[in-house]
Order: structure tokens, then sequence, then C-alpha cells
């Protein structure tokens, strides 16, 4: 018996980016300067396709935004970004990522309802993911 079943529309795109960890000792040699290049997943979930349209989300929307959203750290040094206080890891990022996403979403597709998850890939053996369940602004 199926319980519980999605739609999930999936995008992608990526950034290089540097940054550090201030030299904090937990991180190693990783502490200090250097880049990453992440790979950026993000599935927009939902439990029924939109009515007239019989889509999760427009996919060049998902992807306009998405691309939006990494531009703000697209080859930037995240250490100036956020400053010295801030550890800028793969978690951090995935949810600072997401976080834009929402905004933007809201914005500019404020009928959406369902959950965004963004999972931000180091490498393809690891990687870190933040997600939310969204409601509709119009309610």
């Amino acid at each position: 018996w199926i319980s519980h079943a999605r739609y999930t529309l999936g995008v992608r795109d990526s950034l290089m980016i540097a940054h550090s960890f201030h030299k904090h000792p937990a991180f190693g040699p990783a502490g200090g300067m250097h880049g990453a290049t992440y790979t950026c997943d993000v599935e927009f979930q939902c439990e029924s396709l939109h009515p007239e349209t019989n889509w999760v989300l427009d996919i060049g929307l998902a992807l306009t935004l998405l691309g939006k959203v990494l531009e703000k750290y697209n080859l930037k040094n995240l250490d100036e970004l956020f400053g010295t206080q801030v550890m800028t890891t793969t978690e951090f990022m995935a949810r600072q990522i997401h976080d834009d996403l929402y905004q933007l979403l809201q914005e500019q597709c404020p009928e959406f309802e369902g959950d965004i998850c963004v999972k931000l890939w180091e490498s393809h053996k690891a990687w870190a993911s933040y997600t939310t369940t969204t409601t509709s602004s119009k309610k």
C-alpha cells in the first residue's frame, strides 16, 4: 500500500568558492584558505501537481532561481562575505543557499507548497543537505 506519495522536480548547478576555517584546529589542513567546487542539487517536492500546468514547478524558473542564488557565492571568498566568525562548512552553505532560494521562490512563485531540499556536494563521496517544508503565502 502507498501511504505517502510525492512528486519531485530536481535541478542542478555548480559553483566555485574560496574559504577557510580560520585556522581552527578541528579542520586540520582545511583550516587554512582553500578552494572548493560544489555541485548543488535542489529538489522541489509536493503531494500534487499544479492543477493547470501539471507540474511541480516550472523547470526554467527553478533553474533561473538557483542560478541567481549561486551567483552571490560563485567565484567569491566566503570569508569576505560572511566574516571571520562564521565557519562556512558545507552544511552551513546548504542552509544558506536553501534560505536564499526559499526567499526568491516566495517572491516569484508564492503558490508553491511542498519541500525544498538543497544538497551540496563536496565530491562524489561527500555532501550535506538542508530540507524544509513550505506553505503557500496565499492561504
